[in-house]
């Protein structure tokens, strides 16, 4: 198990509210406990996405393509705070300035490793240079691409087991935005629901 599984989430109600907090790994065992969870999309100036195939070695939903880059705030912690800091971690970028687009939650079951994604995940948007340089970690990124959005979503209908189950949603709050806030301050939209329970 990483060291990351070990660190605290915030558990939270439908409505954002903090209710407690657990580990990683207990958050994300079955059944699942909803958790906050944040979702960062870099985009270029052609409007394309970074997408990472996430490494080999995740533990929820390894190999997919999946947005830019994913975690969890530690209670408390800022989205923006959190947000760079796995950017730096993950993808050797950072700090950028992010906007909130809309709150978006999932719950997924990962057939391969029997864990369960239950977020209220947070969709960042951070618009980057073309000439963005990245040094992804092996240990979180198999790969990197830029994607048109809209390809995106058609090929989530044609392929969806290429794909997290997230970036579906997370992609149409990038398309669909809830009126834009600073990270951490709520949007005035009620947040998307998917995956059902």
């Amino acid at each position: 198990m990483s060291e990351r599984e070990e660190h605290l989430v915030e558990l939270v109600g439908d409505d954002g509210q903090v209710l407690g907090e657990t580990t990683v790994a207990t958050a994300h065992q079955p059944p699942g406990r909803l958790h906050r969870a944040f979702s960062v999309l870099l985009v270029d100036p052609q409007g394309r996405v970074l997408l990472q195939q996430r490494a080999a070695v995740k533990t929820r939903f390894p190999l997919r393509w999946a947005n830019s880059c994913c975690g969890h705030p530690l209670p408390g912690q800022s989205l923006t705070e959190a947000a760079n800091r796995r950017l730096a971690e993950e993808l050797g970028v950072g700090p950028v300035e992010l906007t909130e687009v809309g709150v978006y939650i999932y719950y997924a079951e990962d057939p391969a490793t029997g864990r369960v994604e239950f977020e209220y995940d947070h969709v960042l948007r951070a618009d980057v240079p073309a000439d963005l340089v990245t040094r992804p970690d092996p240990d979180e990124v198999a790969e990197l691409r830029w994607a048109d959005p809209g390809a995106v979503v058609a090929d989530l209908d044609a392929d969806p087991r290429a794909y997290a189950p997230w970036l579906g949603g997370v992609v149409n709050r990038l398309l669909h935005p809830a009126a834009p806030t600073r990270p951490g301050v709520a949007a005035s939209e009620a947040p998307e629901r998917s995956g059902g329970r």
